[in-house]
Protein backbone atom coordinates (compact mmCIF):
# COMPACT_ATOMS: atom_id res chain seq x y z
CA UNK A 1 0.00 0.00 0.00
CA UNK A 2 2.74 2.22 0.70
CA UNK A 3 4.21 1.93 -2.96
CA UNK A 4 0.96 3.43 -3.91
CA UNK A 5 1.30 6.63 -2.81
CA UNK A 6 5.25 7.00 -3.20
CA UNK A 7 5.01 7.66 -6.86
CA UNK A 8 3.37 10.88 -8.65
CA UNK A 9 3.30 10.86 -12.73
CA UNK A 10 0.78 12.95 -13.05
CA UNK A 11 -1.78 11.31 -15.06
CA UNK A 12 -4.94 13.91 -15.94
CA UNK A 13 -7.78 13.66 -13.93
CA UNK A 14 -9.73 11.97 -15.91
CA UNK A 15 -7.61 8.81 -16.46
CA UNK A 16 -6.91 8.95 -12.36
CA UNK A 17 -10.10 9.64 -11.08
CA UNK A 18 -12.46 9.36 -13.96
CA UNK A 19 -13.79 6.38 -12.81
CA UNK A 20 -14.71 7.72 -9.55
CA UNK A 21 -16.07 10.70 -10.58
CA UNK A 22 -18.69 8.63 -12.92
CA UNK A 23 -19.24 6.16 -10.12
CA UNK A 24 -21.06 9.18 -8.09
CA UNK A 25 -22.69 10.53 -10.68
CA UNK A 26 -24.57 6.60 -11.35
CA UNK A 27 -25.04 6.47 -7.27
CA UNK A 28 -26.25 10.04 -7.36
CA UNK A 29 -28.74 9.06 -10.71
CA UNK A 30 -29.77 6.04 -8.69
CA UNK A 31 -30.55 7.38 -5.53
CA UNK A 32 -32.86 10.03 -7.17
CA UNK A 33 -34.77 7.14 -8.99
CA UNK A 34 -35.37 5.18 -6.01
CA UNK A 35 -36.50 8.23 -3.85
CA UNK A 36 -38.88 9.56 -6.79
CA UNK A 37 -39.99 6.12 -7.54
CA UNK A 38 -38.89 5.34 -10.81
CA UNK A 39 -38.87 2.00 -12.90
CA UNK A 40 -37.42 -0.74 -10.68
CA UNK A 41 -34.76 -1.11 -13.99
CA UNK A 42 -33.23 2.10 -13.82
CA UNK A 43 -32.03 1.71 -9.98
CA UNK A 44 -30.62 -1.29 -11.25
CA UNK A 45 -29.44 0.19 -14.08
CA UNK A 46 -27.93 2.78 -12.01
CA UNK A 47 -26.55 0.18 -9.35
CA UNK A 48 -24.57 -1.77 -11.87
CA UNK A 49 -23.24 1.08 -13.47
CA UNK A 50 -21.53 2.42 -9.99
CA UNK A 51 -20.29 -1.14 -9.27
CA UNK A 52 -18.59 -1.19 -12.83
CA UNK A 53 -17.07 2.33 -12.29
CA UNK A 54 -15.47 1.32 -9.07
CA UNK A 55 -14.54 -1.91 -10.45
CA UNK A 56 -12.83 -0.45 -13.54
CA UNK A 57 -10.79 2.40 -11.04
CA UNK A 58 -9.36 -0.24 -8.82
CA UNK A 59 -8.11 -2.92 -11.73
CA UNK A 60 -6.50 -0.24 -13.76
CA UNK A 61 -6.48 3.26 -12.38
CA UNK A 62 -4.65 2.51 -9.84
CA UNK A 63 -2.23 0.90 -11.79
CA UNK A 64 -1.10 3.73 -13.09
CA UNK A 65 0.33 4.71 -9.79
CA UNK A 66 3.02 1.87 -9.57
CA UNK A 67 6.11 1.71 -12.54
CA UNK A 68 5.89 -0.40 -14.83
CA UNK A 69 6.56 -4.15 -15.07
CA UNK A 70 9.43 -5.12 -16.90
CA UNK A 71 7.49 -7.67 -19.39
CA UNK A 72 10.36 -9.73 -20.18
CA UNK A 73 13.77 -10.62 -18.19
CA UNK A 74 15.32 -11.13 -21.04
CA UNK A 75 15.34 -6.96 -21.63
CA UNK A 76 19.27 -6.22 -20.93
CA UNK A 77 20.19 -9.83 -19.10
CA UNK A 78 23.64 -8.63 -18.51
CA UNK A 79 22.41 -5.81 -15.70
CA UNK A 80 24.31 -3.18 -17.02
CA UNK A 81 24.82 -0.69 -19.55
CA UNK A 82 23.30 2.44 -20.53
CA UNK A 83 19.71 2.57 -21.48
CA UNK A 84 17.82 5.43 -23.16
CA UNK A 85 13.95 6.14 -22.20
CA UNK A 86 12.67 7.88 -25.18
CA UNK A 87 9.81 9.81 -24.50
CA UNK A 88 9.72 9.23 -20.74
CA UNK A 89 7.37 11.94 -19.84
CA UNK A 90 6.77 11.25 -16.19
CA UNK A 91 9.09 8.44 -15.99
CA UNK A 92 6.81 5.02 -15.14
CA UNK A 93 8.94 2.96 -17.85
CA UNK A 94 12.53 4.85 -16.56
CA UNK A 95 11.79 3.69 -12.49
CA UNK A 96 10.28 0.03 -13.91
CA UNK A 97 14.16 -0.20 -15.98
CA UNK A 98 15.93 1.40 -12.60
CA UNK A 99 14.36 -1.16 -10.41
CA UNK A 100 14.65 -3.81 -12.55
CA UNK A 101 18.38 -3.29 -13.55
CA UNK A 102 19.73 -1.54 -10.50
CA UNK A 103 23.51 -1.45 -11.98
CA UNK A 104 21.87 0.05 -15.49
CA UNK A 105 21.90 3.25 -15.85
CA UNK A 106 19.06 5.76 -17.62
CA UNK A 107 18.78 8.71 -20.14
CA UNK A 108 15.48 10.02 -20.12
CA UNK A 109 14.30 11.29 -22.99
CA UNK A 110 11.00 13.77 -23.82
CA UNK A 111 10.01 17.12 -24.97
CA UNK A 112 8.40 17.81 -21.74
CA UNK A 113 5.15 19.37 -23.03
CA UNK A 114 1.91 19.13 -21.81
CA UNK A 115 -0.17 16.39 -23.17
CA UNK A 116 -0.73 12.53 -23.90
CA UNK A 117 -2.64 12.70 -20.42
CA UNK A 118 0.11 13.82 -18.26
CA UNK A 119 -0.67 17.01 -16.74
CA UNK A 120 2.48 19.79 -16.00
CA UNK A 121 5.05 17.35 -17.96
CA UNK A 122 8.24 18.62 -16.95
CA UNK A 123 11.44 16.79 -15.65
CA UNK A 124 11.19 17.33 -11.65
CA UNK A 125 8.19 15.33 -11.36
CA UNK A 126 10.34 12.20 -13.12
CA UNK A 127 13.77 13.11 -11.08
CA UNK A 128 11.39 12.95 -8.34
CA UNK A 129 10.12 9.59 -8.93
CA UNK A 130 13.54 8.44 -9.50
CA UNK A 131 14.45 9.51 -6.02
CA UNK A 132 11.27 7.93 -4.39
CA UNK A 133 12.57 4.53 -5.92
CA UNK A 134 16.03 5.04 -4.61
CA UNK A 135 17.51 5.55 -8.23
CA UNK A 136 18.38 9.20 -9.21
CA UNK A 137 22.09 9.11 -8.82
CA UNK A 138 21.68 6.00 -12.31
CA UNK A 139 19.35 8.59 -13.74
CA UNK A 140 20.02 11.25 -16.66
CA UNK A 141 17.49 13.78 -17.94
CA UNK A 142 17.74 15.39 -21.73
CA UNK A 143 15.11 17.32 -23.20
CA UNK A 144 14.98 16.24 -26.98
CA UNK A 145 12.56 15.09 -29.66
CA UNK A 146 11.80 11.08 -30.78
CA UNK A 147 12.06 12.05 -34.12
CA UNK A 148 15.67 13.34 -34.27
CA UNK A 149 17.84 11.98 -31.10
CA UNK A 150 19.77 14.51 -29.42
CA UNK A 151 22.62 11.26 -29.28
CA UNK A 152 25.81 10.05 -31.29
CA UNK A 153 25.58 6.66 -32.99
CA UNK A 154 26.03 3.48 -30.76
CA UNK A 155 25.02 5.55 -27.70
CA UNK A 156 23.27 2.94 -25.76
CA UNK A 157 23.14 -0.77 -24.42
CA UNK A 158 19.48 -0.85 -24.94
CA UNK A 159 16.35 1.07 -25.41
CA UNK A 160 12.98 1.49 -24.57
CA UNK A 161 10.00 3.34 -25.28
CA UNK A 162 6.76 2.91 -23.52
CA UNK A 163 3.06 4.42 -25.06
CA UNK A 164 5.08 7.14 -26.73
CA UNK A 165 6.02 6.03 -30.42
CA UNK A 166 2.55 4.53 -31.00
CA UNK A 167 1.04 8.18 -30.79
CA UNK A 168 3.51 9.18 -33.65
CA UNK A 169 1.61 8.58 -36.42
CA UNK A 170 3.20 6.36 -39.22
CA UNK A 171 5.51 8.19 -41.07
CA UNK A 172 6.86 9.41 -37.24
CA UNK A 173 6.92 6.08 -35.86
CA UNK A 174 8.93 4.45 -38.44
CA UNK A 175 11.35 7.76 -37.90
CA UNK A 176 11.86 7.38 -34.42
CA UNK A 177 12.37 3.12 -34.34
CA UNK A 178 14.84 4.41 -36.83
CA UNK A 179 16.60 6.94 -34.78
CA UNK A 180 16.32 4.50 -32.53
CA UNK A 181 18.49 1.82 -34.35
CA UNK A 182 21.19 4.57 -34.82
CA UNK A 183 22.28 5.45 -31.27
CA UNK A 184 21.95 1.50 -30.15
CA UNK A 185 24.95 -0.45 -30.08
CA UNK A 186 25.08 -3.19 -32.91
CA UNK A 187 23.63 -5.89 -30.65
CA UNK A 188 21.55 -3.38 -28.44
CA UNK A 189 18.40 -4.32 -27.69
CA UNK A 190 15.00 -2.15 -27.60
CA UNK A 191 12.42 -2.59 -25.82
CA UNK A 192 8.78 -1.28 -27.20
CA UNK A 193 5.86 -0.82 -25.57
CA UNK A 194 2.67 0.13 -26.72
CA UNK A 195 -1.43 0.23 -25.99
CA UNK A 196 -3.03 -3.21 -26.72
CA UNK A 197 -6.96 -2.55 -26.18
CA UNK A 198 -7.35 -6.19 -24.50
CA UNK A 199 -10.29 -7.65 -22.57
CA UNK A 200 -8.77 -5.04 -19.65
CA UNK A 201 -8.68 -1.60 -21.33
CA UNK A 202 -12.17 -2.60 -22.75
CA UNK A 203 -13.75 -2.82 -19.92
CA UNK A 204 -11.98 0.11 -18.11
CA UNK A 205 -12.70 2.47 -21.05
CA UNK A 206 -15.19 0.99 -23.17
CA UNK A 207 -15.76 3.90 -25.47
CA UNK A 208 -11.69 4.03 -26.23
CA UNK A 209 -10.75 3.57 -29.62
CA UNK A 210 -7.16 2.97 -30.88
CA UNK A 211 -6.17 6.29 -32.47
CA UNK A 212 -2.60 5.48 -33.38
CA UNK A 213 -1.68 4.21 -36.83
CA UNK A 214 -0.30 0.92 -35.80
CA UNK A 215 -3.27 0.39 -33.62
CA UNK A 216 -5.67 -0.34 -36.41
CA UNK A 217 -5.93 -3.40 -38.22
CA UNK A 218 -2.84 -6.21 -38.05
CA UNK A 219 -1.12 -4.25 -35.51
CA UNK A 220 1.61 -6.72 -34.88
CA UNK A 221 2.40 -7.08 -38.54
CA UNK A 222 3.15 -3.35 -38.68
CA UNK A 223 5.04 -2.62 -35.33
CA UNK A 224 7.02 -5.85 -36.74
CA UNK A 225 7.51 -4.71 -40.01
CA UNK A 226 8.47 -1.29 -38.60
CA UNK A 227 10.95 -2.79 -36.52
CA UNK A 228 12.66 -5.17 -38.85
CA UNK A 229 13.15 -2.31 -41.18
CA UNK A 230 14.70 -0.53 -38.83
CA UNK A 231 17.75 -2.55 -38.09
CA UNK A 232 16.18 -5.13 -35.65
CA UNK A 233 15.85 -8.65 -35.29
CA UNK A 234 12.74 -9.29 -33.08
CA UNK A 235 13.79 -11.71 -30.29
CA UNK A 236 9.96 -11.76 -28.24
CA UNK A 237 6.98 -10.34 -27.94
CA UNK A 238 3.78 -10.81 -26.17
CA UNK A 239 1.51 -9.16 -24.16
CA UNK A 240 0.67 -8.09 -20.18
CA UNK A 241 -2.31 -5.72 -19.67
CA UNK A 242 -2.76 -3.18 -21.63
CA UNK A 243 0.41 -3.04 -23.06
CA UNK A 244 1.58 -5.27 -26.42
CA UNK A 245 5.45 -5.51 -26.47
CA UNK A 246 7.65 -6.35 -28.73
CA UNK A 247 11.87 -6.77 -27.48
CA UNK A 248 14.19 -6.28 -30.50
CA UNK A 249 17.94 -6.45 -31.20
CA UNK A 250 19.99 -4.00 -33.60
CA UNK A 251 21.64 -6.55 -36.11
CA UNK A 252 25.50 -6.80 -35.48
Amino acid sequence: MADFFRYDFGYAWPYSYGHLAAAGLFAMTGALAWMMAWRRWTVVVAGLATLWAIAAFVTFDSVLSLPADLPTQRFLESGTGRVLDGGAGSGRATVMVLLARPKATVVALDLFKDGFGIDKNGPERLRANAQAAGAERRLEIKQGDLLQLPFEPSSFDAAVSSFAIDHLGRKGSQQSIAEMARVLKPGGQFLLMVLNTDGYVKFAYPIVNMHMYYGHGNASDRWRGALTAAGFDIVEQGTQPATQYYLAAKHL
